[in-house]
């Protein structure tokens, strides 16, 4: 079974580099992979993805080993197992506000002794029976993740809870969803204070954590908080990015050019 990337540095008290990605494209794998990162993070929450296109993705990561962290759109018990059987390395799954919530991710996802997995070992996870044997279970049990989303009021009060949940390998604060929550339920905590509860708890409870962060400066901020977890970019950013420089250098560039088109006849002729 293939090694996680995320998982190896992580036990190696190391930062895990990751980077998200909304849209099937097969060569930001490779070109992600390429640069050193270790993780992608593939939205499927608020992204839509046909399962047969994702099925196909995954064979890239693997292809340039790259773990895969898909945010699922769904609870249901084989639907989850299925993206770890289709080669995902791990699940972010969202809105997890208690343990109990925590515990029946942990049921669907890992195997006995210590979730309710189905086996099947067929799936690119055990290489289509090429690889696994009696040792399968106990592989993917270790080499695959569970991440958890801390989003709302609920689950900030419940985050010692869903960190001492066995099975629950990473806190992640989803900073937009969290945010809204606070403001519209006139909640007295800060983002920052959150920041600060759900480092103490993964460090107590010895999982790693993060949030997905704009730029550097916040990134190091965090880093010297103890966050290991963070995503930095993906392809929105990177596209507007481009986008928004292109544009700027274009206009520069026809400036002087359009200044003095306009002046001119289509034959050329000044006046």
């Amino acid at each position: 079974m293939r090694r996680s990337k995320a998982l190896a540095r992580i036990r190696a008290g190391q930062p895990v580099r990751m980077v998200a990605m909304g849209s099937p494209l097969p060569f930001m794998v490779r070109l992600e992979a390429h640069h050193g990162f270790d993780c992608i993070w593939l939205d499927l929450e608020h992204r839509a993805m046909d399962h047969r296109d994702l099925q196909g993705l995954l064979a890239f990561f693997h292809l340039f080993d790259i773990d895969c962290m898909v945010r699922v759109p769904t609870l249901e018990k084989t639907k989850l197992y299925r993206y770890l059987e289709d080669g995902a390395a791990g699940l972010m799954v969202p809105h997890v506000s208690t343990p109990e919530k925590a515990q029946m991710l942990v049921q669907a996802l890992k195997f006995p002794p210590l979730g309710d997995r189905g086996l099947d070992g067929a799936g690119l996870d055990a290489d289509f029976y090429m690889q696994g044997g009696p040792t399968f279970t106990d592989d993917a049990n270790r080499e695959t993740f569970l991440t958890v989303q801390i989003e709302t009021p609920e689950a900030v009060e419940n985050v010692e809870k869903i960190a001492a949940v066995e099975g629950v390998d990473s806190l992640f604060i989803g900073p937009g969803d969290l945010s809204l929550r606070l403001r519209t339920t006139g909640s007295s905590l800060t983002l920052d204070h959150v920041i600060d509860r759900v480092a103490a708890a993964a460090k107590r409870h010895g999982r790693v954590w993060g949030m997905p962060v704009g730029s550097g400066a916040q990134l190091k901020n965090l880093a010297d908080r103890g966050a290991r977890f963070c995503n930095y970019g993906g392809e929105f950013l990177a596209v507007m990015q481009m986008l928004e420089r292109h544009a700027k250098e274009m206009d520069e560039a026809y400036a002087e050019v359009g200044s003095s088109a306009a002046s001119e006849t289509p034959g050329g002729r000044k006046y």
